[in-house]
């Protein structure tokens, strides 16, 4: 697999990471009985996918390291989602590129090229739209923790470059971790009706499972950057889906910056390409 059908395979997740807000929002539970539900169905369905494609679990201390940043980054955005708006929960998160940037060049010493940087300072112009009427409405806890998610997501697109690390073993561990961390919340719910049960089996089929099996395929292949730039639709989809359907206001600023972010990462990608292609037909 090539660093296109990488980058395909992010972008295939975060379109089924888009539908978490709406979810969320659609689920009385408390936050770690709904990450720990989640979670369970998202173990089963990476333990079927490393089955079927031969890959082995490991047990190291770069794949543990790896266990606890994705459980981190999947609980503290459920909880921010709980917390505060489903716009403010997934645009503080999507800060995660600033912070791939920046521990690739303070921890693996790889100085970021001056496309990322103008690409980064340019999207999150098109983010400030977003919840520059609406930050100070939402719950400041769950601003802080929807930036300590980003945090921990950027983290994710660098699951490969951890020593001993493996995004896929990572993720599974990752999951199993928060499906026990959460699952004393979880025996204390008591509401089980038909559309709490149907959306949580989704979000754990679609918005965790199969979607984080598009994203452990996808960040093997896709340099860190690219990845976490490319996931900028998520950010775009997600308050839409929440706005349409439960209800929580979108205003024509946050339209604007979904444009400004959507068209800029895709300028990105395709400048990326070519700046690629001139470097394999460049002489040596």
């Amino acid at each position: 697999m090539n660093q296109k059908k990488g980058l395909l395979c992010i972008f295939a997740a975060s379109l089924l990471f888009s539908t978490g807000g709406l979810l969320v929002k659609l689920i009385p539970w408390q936050s770690l009985s709904l990450n720990s539900f989640r979670s369970i169905i998202s173990v089963c369905i990476l333990f079927a996918f490393a089955k079927v494609t031969g890959q082995k679990v490991k047990f190291t201390p770069g794949t543990i390291a790896g266990a606890c940043i994705v459980a981190c980054s999947t609980t503290l955005y459920v909880a921010a989602t709980k917390l505060t708006t489903a716009a403010n929960a997934i645009l503080l998160q999507f800060t995660s590129p600033i912070w791939v940037i920046l521990f690739m060049w303070l921890i693996f010493k790889e100085k970021p090229k001056r496309l990322d940087i103008v690409t980064s300072l340019i999207v999150f112009c098109g983010i400030g739209c977003f919840f520059l009427d609406g930050l100070g409405s939402g719950n400041m806890v769950g601003d802080v923790l929807a930036v300590l998610a980003g945090v921990c997501y950027g983290w994710i697109f660098m699951l490969n470059k951890i020593p001993g690390g493996d995004p896929l073993s990572s993720t599974l561990l990752g999951h199993g971790l928060a499906a026990i961390v959460g699952f004393p919340s979880l025996l204390q719910e008591t509401q089980f009706d038909q559309q709490t049960l149907t959306a949580a089996i989704l979000m754990g089929v679609f918005q965790l499972g199969i979607a984080y099996v598009f994203l452990t395929v996808g960040v093997k292949y896709a340099p860190p950057v690219s990845a976490a730039l490319v996931t900028g639709t998520e950010p775009i989809l997600n308050p839409i889906l929440v706005a349409v359907v439960v209800g929580e206001t979108i205003t024509g600023l946050s339209l604007v910056g979904g444009v400004i972010v959507f068209v800029t990462i895709m300028v990105y990608n395709l400048v990326s390409a070519r700046m690629d292609k001139k470097k394999e037909v460049s002489p040596c």
